[in-house]
């Protein structure tokens, strides 16, 4: 009875440790003891039989025996004499469940149900987490940072009992996640589904903020509002090309919401993220000379529709705010609207003559923004007057072209 109440315990405990449940673990064990007591038993493989009872605290080993009134010749017969011990009431021709000794089934076979039980736990959780992630992927969750390496800087994180790893190039840059807080974190795949799955999550993927913005924009959630395209640089900043279904609908103040209520809770949860939210339109002119935001463009014109590309008139004090601040705005406008931007001012700096018309024929070629122009970029702290940009402090509102990001009170 020792012996069983210790084998229970540990029972319970294996199925708390991997969440488990001990029904199954009990046919998982059932089945590691049969392949043991067959090895043991060779002779015996479909007359083994085993039980185990949780709520009476019994396990238990048989074989199934025939009764004779000769000398058995191996394990499955046994002597009719032997047999009334066990059972009074025993017959020749009749057959008796005689108890094995598990203590004597040998290490080797015990090592092997060990092996056996080990490799049924590993498929058990396998599938646990198949189940628990496989709808997951794709998807923002929730979860609750438990553990910060300073070293390798992970972030270990569980999210309903499993522990995932938010690696360093996954983490927004700059941001300092504390144990005990929640997170939320984009499960970009799970790898290795066969064998030993892995959840790969990030917070540095574009769709995080896609799933952010639905969390809080129920027009998205239910399509009435539809994000076309994002481009991102974590922990700097985002622009995301919104549009309606409904002409009822403003897509761009959908995304804002009443006193900025919801882009401020995504930026806030994307550690101060600055992010543009643009007006898509299938005119690719008007859709590339918003996503420049927060400048102001004069003109657009398509280069070439096969490659492309397209050169951008702006003013000469918007030219820096266009590129941005290492050529940034400027790429992720190419990356939002799949052009490659060659941005020019409005004047020649040397002559102080004005840009040359552009025909829809005109070749840029290298249809990029130029070292020369790059080199004139500084970096923009602030919104300059010009642009259409919101800050979460204060700022009129535009359906034309909006930024939401945290900044300080400028000084008189």
């Amino acid at each position: 009875m020792n012996i069983n109440k210790s084998f229970f315990d540990a029972l319970q405990s294996l199925g708390e440790e991997n969440s488990v449940e001990t029904e199954l673990l009990i046919e998982k064990v059932k089945s590691a003891m049969l392949k043991a007591a067959r090895k043991a038993y060779p002779h015996s493989e479909e007359r083994i039989k085993v039980e185990i009872d949780p709520l009476t605290k019994k396990f238990a080993m048989y074989i199934e025996q025939e009764i004779i009134d000769d000398y058995p010749i191996d394990e499955n017969e046994i002597n009719i004499d032997v047999a009334r011990t066990i059972d009074p009431y025993a017959v020749v021709g009749g057959k008796i469940m005689k108890e094995i000794d598990i203590s004597k089934l040998g290490r080797m076979a015990a090592l092997s149900a060990k092996q056996s039980i080990k490799g049924d736990l590993r498929e058990i959780n396998r599938e646990q987490m198949l189940n628990r992630f496989e709808s997951k992927e794709h998807e923002c969750i929730t979860a609750k940072v438990s553990q910060i390496d300073p070293g390798r800087g992970t972030v270990t994180v569980e999210y309903e009992g499993t522990e995932l790893y938010l690696f360093r190039n996954e983490q927004i840059p700059g941001e300092v996640l504390k144990e005990g807080s929640s997170v939320k974190v984009y499960v970009t795949s799970i790898i290795g589904k066969t064998k030993k799955p892995i959840v790969k999550i990030s917070r540095t993927h574009k769709d995080l903020v896609k799933r952010l913005f639905e969390l809080e924009v129920p027009e998205i959630y239910d399509g009435t509002v539809e994000v076309k395209s994002i481009s991102r640089e974590a922990g700097s900043r985002t622009k995301i090309a919104v549009w309606s279904r409904d002409p009822n609908v403003d897509a761009v103040g959908a995304c804002i919401g009443t006193e900025r209520s919801r882009i401020k809770a995504v930026v806030e949860e994307l550690n101060n993220e600055k992010i543009d939210i643009i007006p898509w339109s299938e005119v690719p002119e008007k859709f590339i000379a918003k996503a420049l935001a927060p400048a102001s463009v004069l003109k657009t014109v398509i280069t070439s529709e096969e490659e492309k590309t397209c050169t951008v008139i702006v003013p000469n004090n918007q030219l820096s705010l266009a590129i941005g601040n290492k050529g940034q705005n400027a790429k992720l406008a190419a990356k939002l609207t799949g052009y490659k931007i060659d941005i020019k001012p409005q004047f020649d700096n040397e002559t102080n003559k004005e840009a040359p018309e552009l025909s829809p024929d005109f070749k840029v070629p290298e249809p990029q923004i130029s070292e020369e122009v790059a080199e004139e970029a500084t970096t923009v702290e602030s919104p300059v007057s010009e642009t259409e940009e919101i800050t979460a402090e204060n700022a009129e509102v535009s359906t034309e072209a909006v930024t939401l990001e945290e900044t300080a009170p400028k000084e008189e």
